[in-house]
């Protein structure tokens, strides 16, 4: 005559049962170790394996494994399944490492007209190439294989990170001279702040922001309406009215912001945006530019107006080439194209031109100072 099972005395600690019972109650947790933490916690309230089965709907064969892992690894041990010896893998480690190599070449330099791997095309060619390698256990190779290898080893053949390569040989002493000049703005703002005389000199930082787009609506904006849709909603379909450029430079002492919009930028606006400085500036007062090597800035036009001015009058500092990131116009345009410009529709390129300054002179209303802070202590 069969027996009844006994029941088994589960001891657990408050701190046990606490963390248990945040597992039972998880969203996040698996469904398995959810199910076992409800049982051991069932089992708790009242230790009978058939009507903590009745009561969870699970066989009372289920809740007595579970007790009994609990019982010989501890509770929240019980929650997770033991491991297993599993299958031995039929992917030699050579066959692994082969493979990996390979996905580190391009596809192109195998025949391929393919620039890069894709990873079904990577499991074909190991397919069609691993048992003359020497590796028969890739034969029947598969694409989802293949993402479990190249992902353990963080290998990702199909996509491409860009990077810049320094190309001025200068860079680092091109880099220095423009850090002199953000230093001799902090000296100078210093001073002003002392109220100590100091000489005439004003520090411009100078670029283009070439190609804004004119693009006007075809349909109008549909308002957000509550309830119904929150955003504006816009027409796909747009008609282009041409680009525009603008020329901008920041004063580092004030914050001023000075600028021309010009359909294009070479030499003659950039020449006219001079001419707006030197308009702007007493003519005792030396002006400092930071800018790029754009052929405008250093022309043979550009040249030749330069020797009509005063001496010391204008005094450029270029910037390393690739080395934009050194001029704090550049962030100055980051934050104009976030907040005046995005999303800008006009319906002419005036109108697009009438914008843009309305919003230089919002700007300069409330005119903010930059500061430039990156290895200033070097230029010391």
């Amino acid at each position: 005559m069969a027996r009844w099972r006994q029941a088994v005395e589960l001891a657990m600690t408050e701190e046990e049962i606490a963390k248990l019972a945040a597992i039972a109650h998880s969203r996040s947790e698996s469904a398995r170790r959810v199910e076992r933490a409800r049982m051991l916690l069932a089992y708790c309230e009242s230790p009978s394996f058939y009507a903590v089965g009745q009561r969870l709907g699970a066989h009372h064969q289920t809740i007595q494994r579970c007790v009994e892992r609990a019982l010989a690894y501890g509770p929240l041990a019980a929650l997770d399944d033991r491991p297993r010896p599993g299958k031995e893998p039929t992917i030699t480690p050579e066959a692994r490492a082969w493979l990996v190599s390979l996905a580190c070449e391009k596809a192109k330099e195998h025949g391929y007209p393919h620039e890069l791997w894709t990873t079904r095309l990577l499991a074909r060619h190991a397919r069609e190439n691993a048992p003359a390698a020497g590796h028969k256990c890739l034969a029947d190779l598969v694409q989802g294989t293949v993402c479990k290898i190249l992902g353990q080893e963080e290998v990702k053949p199909h996509k491409v990170r860009y990077y810049l390569e320094r190309r001025d040989a200068e860079f680092e002493q091109k880099m220095a001279e423009v850090l002199c000049v953000y230093r001799e703005v902090q000296l100078l703002k210093k001073a002003a702040k002392s109220k100590k005389p100091r000489k005439p000199v004003a520090v411009v930082s100078y670029d283009e922001k070439p190609g804004i787009q004119a693009i006007a609506t075809t349909a109008p904006d549909l308002p957000p309406e509550p309830g119904v849709h929150p955003t504006f909603a816009r027409d796909h379909e747009y008609k282009r009215h041409g680009t525009l450029s603008l020329l901008a430079g920041i004063d580092l002492l004030t914050g001023k912001v000075h600028a021309l919009v010009r359909d294009r930028h070479r030499s003659r606006e950039f020449i006219e945006f001079l001419k707006l400085l030197d308009a702007a500036y007493p003519a005792s007062t030396a002006i400092k530019l930071i800018l790029d090597n754009h052929s405008a800035h250093i022309s043979r036009e550009t040249r030749a107006w330069l020797v009509t001015r005063p001496p010391h009058r204008f005094e450029f500092t270029f910037t390393p080439t690739h080395g934009s990131w050194l001029n704090l116009i550049e962030g100055f345009f980051s934050k104009f194209a976030r907040s005046v410009l995005r999303h800008i529709r006009v319906a002419s390129k005036h109108e697009l031109k009438k914008r843009i300054m309305a919003g230089i002179d919002d700007v300069n209303r409330h005119p903010v100072i930059h500061t430039w802070s990156y290895r200033l202590t070097e230029a010391a």
